[in-house]
């Protein structure tokens, strides 16, 4: 879909104004510090840590004595707000660290773990040591680590494996240089360190190399220098397998130059290094100084594109300023979103206090063919974000009076829980605003513009949508809802009532709610088949809902591979379709699932299901996206989901919602159910997988051309459901620019007083849409009305502008905590348009079998709801924050 360049060149580096309040905030010029970027905080924005490092030199040409040698290190530590540009020197409480230079640092959520080093009193240990950042009161952590460890080493290589493991790798004790590569768990206590024993083809000792980590596990090695100061070019990934089993691979294709002393980090799968030094501390100069190791095709490119010998050379016969940026060694670099940011450094003998910024190519390549391992990847747009939540090193933070923080084990659902749900979600504020950083950094287009240029009533975009005439049958929604009682439990048959629409108090608004047209062709699929019936055995053993119930032991009856077939039968499906769908009335429309499969077999049974046994012979069924997270069987629903749209890939249609992300699903559990239902490896893999699907799917449809269906909205952005269409698939969140932020992002205002764009509270950059700009899209593209997902809603459904646009939520009581009810909408032929609802189930009588959504064994999910509340419940009570402020936006 569209022709895009496979291999893009490296970047080029431009200095980046910023500002501080006092000469004491700005880090200055230094070498040899670390640079981490840190995810955002319910109080801050994503920031860079830097911390450490060398700030003077002795030496040089104005001595009499040969070489040089580093001075005035320090362990101060400065914060770089992404969104302010602004620097902040930072005075954490508790013990800091020893002044240092050499040494390493790696992100672990909101905190920075920092390690080994050399400093005025010689080698520092190898404790760790924690800069917690999770609130406003910044504290240091020294962490116990029992058993052996690294020990002292400077020059070596850390980050976080897998968003669990912290590997250290190489180094310089002091005696020797060192190949040894350490892990250590941050996921169980007490804490140790774990030397490996990797197979495969290993790398020398070195020092001065760098290490970054993949988001999908694979920690990458980079250059350095050997025992005999030889300089290196190889890079080598190392990774875990399935069975404990760690293995060194030689990373294939042709470095532009060896190196060392040089900086390197992830952007999706394009390891971007800059920088470093030859024998003899001559500088890497000319187009090798910027240079990116594409790992997904495996080869190496500059900025002219495909390296495929040594380009290094002593400079070019015209003067390029940006590579005169990059002739430079011992400094530090770190990537949020789709930039690159770089800070300090040494040339020749001065020291340096750029500030470089790099945007990584908007067309990242995916992971999907993975020349690094047995293991598939995937392209991620904020890959050093996808960090675990803080209990994942055992720690939240630490109270004021130095009591040992508890691990997230010790967190269980309060009474309390309702208040946690009014309170604005500070991790999904966090996740949002990193993606609308990359795709306002990703697009061509500058944020400010976005919301101009909107065609007046006879421009081409107005007439885009639909050519039906207006005498059509008009849509309308019926005066009355089909409801499940909510006293019934379990066999709900014969428990169905009707309810006047005037009769649901929990809608918080009250509005008068206000044929065919066969004319679009239809395009018909062939069947993709899946191996030895794949997708029917899916069916047979998912698809129960009066008798479905959740595995006793958790484990998912699909391993990897039989994922991977899945996907890869689904995907060949929605590559043949548009990205609008066109659908034909009637179609059953569903919202939100989050993972609730026991409310998705409840709604099957009572209002029927896709089957020749069921109903799919005469009506389609439409999926608004959000399958994954939240709840506790992600897996369950997008493998049934996939498995019918193969069985009946023209009447189950699947568009995408903001959790079909893996920058989303990785924070808000649909990673981490994979990994503990699939075991690590196979949960990665299988992971990794259904994203690069996620990338596929259709981002809306349109039901007889009258009802145009979404997840999110049309924010400040959508202006013609043409903008829609020419959205291009494969599509990740960060190439999608505005239009697809706000597809599935954005929300409707608080009411039908509250008109035109508003910022949204679920983080910068985000808005709200009033009723007026319903109108108005409707109005130009001759449509009838608006159904869209993405927020919960008390009674399943609720209306907005004047009955022109339907919120709709099919997940019962979200997050276990705010007792909403789940609702499908049916578009009849006549595009009358029935809800139908389900009620919460009451907590089990007897056993837990009983309501599948609510077995208590399983606290993992819990806990992460509680760390990661949800968006407030839609007509809610909400925080006390100025919802008008622009500093949302």
């Amino acid at each position: 879909m569209g022709s895009k360049p496979w291999l893009q060149p490296a970047p080029t580096y431009r200095t980046l104004e910023t500002y501080w309040d006092s000469d004491d905030d700005a880090p200055g010029p230094r070498c040899s510090h670390t640079l981490t970027a840190v995810a955002a905080t319910k109080t801050h924005g994503p920031r860079l840590i830097l911390f450490g490092g060398a700030t003077a030199i002795e030496g040089g040409a104005s001595s009499s004595a040969p070489g040089i040698r580093l001075a005035g290190v320090t362990n101060s530590v400065h914060s770089y707000d992404v969104l302010t540009r602004k620097w902040t020197r930072l005075r954490p409480a508790g013990e800091p660290p020893s002044p240092r230079a050499a040494h390493a640092a790696a992100a672990v959520g909101t905190m920075v773990v920092f390690q080994g080093g050399i400093g005025p009193a010689g080698h520092s240990t190898d404790d760790l040591y924690v800069l917690d950042l999770t609130n406003d009161k910044f504290k240091w952590h020294r962490v116990v680590v029992q058993g052996e460890g690294p020990g002292p080493r400077y020059g070596h290589v850390i980050d976080l494996v897998a968003q669990r493991y912290l590997v250290t790798v190489s180094g310089n004790d002091g005696k020797r240089v060192l190949s040894d590569a350490w892990a250590l768990d941050t996921g169980q206590k007490p804490y140790v360190w774990q030397r490996l024993n990797p197979e495969g083809d290993r790398p020398s000792a070195r020092m001065y190399a760098t290490a970054s980590a993949r988001s999908d596990g694979m920690f990458l090695l980079c250059g350095g220098r050997d025992s005999s100061g030889v300089p290196l070019a190889d890079a080598y990934g190392l990774l875990m397998h399935r069975n404990g089993q760690w293995e060194w691979t030689l990373a294939p294709g042709v470095a532009p130059s060896p190196r060392y002393q040089h900086a390197a980090v992830f952007v999706g799968a394009r390891l971007h290094v800059t920088g470093g030094v030859l024998r003899g501390g001559r500088a890497v100069e000319g187009e090798a100084a910027i240079a990116v190791l594409d790992t997904a095709a495996g080869v190496w490119l500059d900025r002219n594109g495909l390296v495929t010998s040594s380009r290094n050379t002593k400079g070019h016969a015209e003067y390029d300023p940006s590579l005169e940026l990059m002739r430079c060694c011992r400094h530090a670099s770190a990537s949020v979103g789709v930039r690159i940011y770089i800070y300090g450094g040494l040339r020749g003998d001065m020291l340096l206090d750029d500030f470089l910024v790099a945007e990584n190519s908007p067309v990242q390549s995916d992971m999907n063919s993975p020349v690094l391992s047995p293991e598939r990847a995937m392209n991620l747009s904020s890959p050093r974000f996808n960090q675990p939540n803080l209990s994942s090193f055992g720690m939240t933070p630490t109270s004021d009076d130095g009591s040992e923080f508890p691990s997230s084990a010790s967190l269980s659902m309060d009474k309390n829980s309702m208040e946690k749900l009014r309170e604005a979600s500070a991790a999904e504020a966090e996740a949002a605003n990193a993606v609308w950083q990359a795709a306002q950094a990703a697009s061509s287009v500058p944020a400010e513009e976005t919301s101009v240029s909107v065609s007046d009533d006879n421009s081409p975009a107005a007439e885009t949508a639909s050519d039906a005439s207006d005498n059509d049958v008009d849509v309308h929604l019926h005066p009355r809802a089909v409801v499940v009682a909510k006293e019934a439990i379990g066999n709900l048959g014969g428990m169905v009532r009707q309810l006047s629409l005037d009769q649901f108090e929990n809608e918080s608004r009250r509005m008068i709610p206000s044929n065919n047209d066969l004319s679009y062709p239809t395009k018909k699929f062939t069947r993709q088949k899946s191996p030895q019936g794949l997708h029917k055995k899916v069916i047979s053993t998912l698809l129960r809902p009066r008798n479905w119930k959740s595995p006793a032991n958790r484990r998912f009856f699909l391993d990897s591979y039989e994922v991977g077939e899945l996907c890869y039968a689904a995907e060949q499906i929605f590559m043949q379709e548009p990205t609008v769908l066109q659908l034909k009335a009637p179609v059953k429309v569903f919202g939100d699932l989050h993972g609730q499969f026991g409310d998705l077999m409840r709604l099957f049974d009572e209002y029927g299901f896709p089957s020749t046994a069921g109903d799919i012979t005469y009506i389609d069924y439409l999926f608004l996206g959000d399958y994954v997270d939240r709840g506790q069987h992600s897996l369950e629903t997008i493998t049934l989901l996939l498995a019918l749209k193969i069985e009946y890939p023209e009447n189950v249609h699947l568009i995408r919602g903001n959790h079909e992300a893996a920058d989303i699903n990785a924070l808000f559990g649909f990673r981490i159910e994979c990994i503990e239902r699939m075991g690590e490896n196979d949960g990665i893999w299988a992971w990794t997988r259904f994203n690069q699907l996620f990338n596929y799917l259709p981002l809306a449809a349109l039901i007889e051309k009258k009802i145009i269906c979404m997840h999110g909205g049309i924010g400040r952005s959508i202006h013609s459901v043409e903008q829609i269409e020419k959205l291009e698939r494969p599509i990740t969140m960060d190439a999608g620019s505005i239009i697809l932020m706000d597809l599935l992002w954005s929300d409707p205002t608080e009411n039908d007083g509250i008109e035109g764009l508003r910022p949204n509270a679920r983080g910068p950059g985000l808005v709200t849409f009033g009723p007026d700009r319903v109108t108005d899209f409707c109005k130009r593209n001759k449509l009838r009305l608006i159904i869209r997902a993405h927020e919960c809603v008390m009674d399943g459904f609720e209306r907005f502008a004047q009955g022109q646009l339907i919120t709709l939520f099919s997940a019962t009581n979200y997050c276990g905590t705010a007792n909403n009810a789940g609702a499908i909408l049916v578009v009849g032929r006549g595009l009358v348009i029935v809800p139908k609802l389900i009620h919460p189930l009451p907590p089990p009588i007897q056993s837990p079998e009983t309501s599948p959504e609510r077995v208590t064994d399983d606290a993992w999910m819990q806990e992460l709801n509680i760390q990661r509340p949800p968006t407030p419940t839609r007509g809610r009570p909400q925080p006390d924050l100025d919802r008008s402020s622009l500093a949302y936006i």
